[in-house]
């Protein structure tokens, strides 16, 4: 069976599974090293991490989901989410044009906004990569106000390509990637406030983790087959 069937029918089978499953349903699952995709409706062993579920499904809500979820977890919906892979050409555009790895673009937005194009933060941050319009602003036409800059951002395309920029120039900025993660999500100034170190603020440390985690999963995904058959667990 190829990648590409493999996840086809993960996703049907998935999605047949959850609908015909009644209140809060979870799926638990894992890629082992032959690469095959074990899913479970309870976690069986350690190897098992919530795929689908309460902290799941929040990514199916306008707001932003809590940064809870493990590394591990995502790792497993992001093989098999097809509003993940519809971004992905936009995901490649925005990386080749800016020079910034399509792993980090995804596991920022795997962090900020679960892949939810319309996710607005309760300070405003708008669309899959979470950005603020004032911070957009300098990027798109001068001529839009703030309401026409956060329209734009809600689209996908132009969200990812705006905030593939903003990393590059966090990236020459800092020199270094968990800096570039703590500026993103504190600001600048915090980072420099810091003395040059990741601020000592607990939500931009868990970010900054929850981000390296997920991006150093995808580059050694990136490695890997990946997984190639699927078995579910009764």
């Amino acid at each position: 069976m190829t990648r590409l069937a493999a996840l086809r029918t993960a996703g049907i089978a998935m999605a047949a599974w959850v609908a015909g499953s009644a209140g809060h349903a979870a799926l638990w699952g894992y890629v082992d090293a032959q690469g095959m995709a074990h899913f479970a409706e309870r976690q069986i062993d350690s190897r098992y991490s919530l795929v689908i579920g309460d902290a799941a499904a929040a990514t199916a809500s306008t707001k932003v989901p809590g940064k809870t979820t493990s590394p591990s977890a995502i790792l497993i919906w992001l093989e098999i989410a097809p509003e993940v892979k519809r971004v992905q050409p936009w995901v490649r555009e925005a990386a080749s044009l800016n020079g910034v790895d399509s792993e980090l673009i995804n596991a920022l937005i795997a962090v900020e906004s679960g892949f939810n194009a319309r996710a607005v933060s309760p300070r405003g941050a708008v669309g899959l990569m979470q950005i603020m319009p004032a911070t957009a602003a300098p990027l798109m036409n001068k001529a839009d106000d703030a309401r026409a800059v956060a329209e734009r951002l809600a689209e996908p395309r132009t969200n990812i390509g705006v905030g593939a920029r903003l990393m590059a120039d966090l990236l020459k900025r800092h020199q270094r990637i968990d800096l570039a993660l703590a500026a993103w999500s504190a600001g600048d100034e915090a980072v420099r406030r810091s003395g040059g170190e990741v601020p000592a603020i607990g939500e931009t440390r868990a970010h900054v983790q929850q981000v390296l985690e997920l991006y150093w999963a995808l580059l050694q995904r990136r490695q890997s087959r990946g997984a190639q058959q699927m078995k579910l667990h009764p």
